[in-house]
């Protein structure tokens, strides 16, 4: 096992795919699971981030306000 690896219990799941695909993807050496594990793991990711964005929308806009009203505490340092 390589270093920092995580086991991970896997779970037996059926799918229904596009034959042809499947079939080029077998062709082409690609593991199926791991690319769907991966495209899954990916769209968890960004629904989450989706998610916390509409659920942290008013602080986002205050503290968008605030620095348009107030500007950046480093703007002055800033060489142009």
């Amino acid at each position: 096992m390589r270093a920092g690896a995580r086991s991970v219990v896997r779970k037996p799941t059926n799918l229904t795919l596009d034959a042809r695909l499947v079939a080029e993807a077998k062709n082409l050496d690609i593991n199926i699971s791991r690319v769907a594990e991966e495209s899954i793991a990916r769209a968890i990711g960004e629904e989450k981030a989706r998610l916390w964005k509409i659920e942290n929308r008013d602080v986002i806009q205050s503290l968008n306000d605030y620095a348009e009203k107030q500007g950046l505490s480093l703007d002055e340092q800033r060489q142009a």
